[in-house]
């Protein structure tokens, strides 16, 4: 049952010097997804000011995410099967390479397609970045107790990461201006492609292997017609003809390619990998924990500024006890109970008290105060987010091929970017 059990995944050792130095390719991994879970929230932060700045309509804001979540979600599972072919350190390297470029054109943006373009190409390298990310810890941590540290330093990044980006976000745009929202990605990155030429070290890729073309077109394919129909679902409402064709399509190509894969050579999603029960259970807690995040952090910051007035800094620091709890919840209970009560015993307390704490919100009024009714409620949810990503991240990937580590990392960065599609588009149409 639990992860923690079941990494290792088989194969050769690893060397001896990548053994030296994991824990600082831990520092090297955790800065790369602190970078991609930064830029979900970050730029909302700074949207209104870009807004003015780039004179944008209001029809067109929200490109600035959906052109981002489109080229992320979708392209996703060719990511990560890319990474299996090539090898996973070279695409970790042209990930942030790229994702660094991508920063700095949008941050530079003089019109507002400029920085749509750029907020997609962010979208493509993050898909690149973010299941390299996740499978270079995989097989770098395969002992029980340093997977469960490792993995619970990751938890605790993937699920605090958008709280921080409103605290960052909400410095940078109050004390520079909103490009340094996305300049503040190039001197990150720039560190992480030291640190990885120095520090990561992984297996070659299975270049002989062949790249399922079919299945790239029925699944990326697929997968942007889902986001796109949610991100449409809000402005245009649910029974809209485009929103309904968007789903439609999503379904006839997600079918499709899941018939594909089981006639496929070299699929691109082996079937193997979401039909293990544990694995399975994992992405779909994935997506519902992410559903009512995304949520969560899309009404919060909008009562915190607009109802109770509150500038964008303070924003961003009234979220600190919620990262807090999740660094908690994440390092110092999930990662040390998990080799010893395995996954199910975690994640069902975690959703409980994140369901708790999101109860205790349902009371709030215009009059609410921060200490008495907000505080706890967000301490109690992200004490729930901590216990339940950890284990879902480590059980996710446990026992995963290396040849497969890549597709699989990918397969749950997907739960969250479709579940965080999905929080977004419900959140914006229950509030309007």
């Amino acid at each position: 049952m639990s992860g923690s059990r079941t990494g290792r995944t088989g194969g050769p050792a690893a060397p001896a010097e990548a053994d030296a130095h994991r824990w600082w390719a831990l520092v090297v991994i955790a800065l790369a997804q602190l970078m991609v879970v930064l830029d979900a929230t970050i730029v909302n932060i700074a949207l209104p000011s870009a807004q003015r700045d780039l004179d944008m309509s209001d029809a067109n804001r929200q490109w600035v995410i959906t052109a981002y979540t489109l080229a992320f979600g979708g392209l996703l599972l060719l990511g990560g099967r890319v990474a299996d072919l090539v090898g996973r350190k070279r695409t970790f390297v042209i990930g942030l390479i790229g994702f660094a470029a991508a920063s700095a054109i949008g941050g530079a943006a003089t019109t507002s397609a400029m920085l749509f373009g750029a907020r997609a190409l962010q979208g493509v390298f993050a898909a690149v970045l973010a299941p390299s990310a996740l499978s270079l810890l995989t097989t770098t941590f395969t002992d029980p107790r340093e997977r469960g540290k490792a993995f619970g330093i990751y938890g605790a990044l993937a699920g605090s990461g958008s709280a921080i980006g409103f605290i960052v976000g909400g410095v940078l745009t109050e004390y520079l201006n909103w490009r340094w929202c996305l300049y503040v990605n190039i001197p990150i990155a720039v560190v992480a492609v030291i640190g990885a030429f120095a520090l990561l070290h992984d297996r070659p890729g299975h270049a002989d292997a062949r790249l399922d073309v079919p299945g790239v077109v029925l699944g990326c394919g697929g997968l942007v017609a889902l986001v796109y129909g949610f991100s449409e679902a809000q402005p245009r409402g649910w029974t809209d003809p485009l929103v309904l064709a968007l789903f439609g399509l999503a379904v006839v190509l997600l079918a499709a390619f899941v018939w594909w894969q089981t006639r496929a050579p070299t699929p691109l999603l082996p079937l193997h990998v979401i039909r293990e029960r544990n694995r399975a259970g994992c992405f779909l807690t994935m997506m519902l924990a992410v559903i009512g995040m995304f949520g969560l952090f899309l009404f919060m910051t909008y009562y915190l500024q607009v109802i109770l007035g509150y500038s964008p800094v303070r924003t961003g620091l009234a979220f600190l006890p919620l990262t807090a709890a999740i660094v908690v919840g994440s390092t110092q209970i999930s990662a040390r109970l998990l080799p010893h009560v395995g996954p199910r015993m975690l994640m069902v307390p975690g959703m409980l008290l994140a369901s708790g704490g999101m109860v205790i919100l349902t009371r709030m009024t215009v009059h609410s105060e921060y200490v008495a009714e907000i505080l706890p409620a967000l301490l109690l949810m992200g004490l729930g987010m901590g216990l339940t990503f950890m284990p879902v991240f480590s059980t996710a990937t446990a026992g995963v091929a290396p040849k497969d580590s890549g597709v699989t990392s990918a397969t749950v960065n997907t739960s969250q970017q479709v579940g965080g599609s999905i929080g977004t588009a419900l959140l914006n149409t229950i509030a309007t």
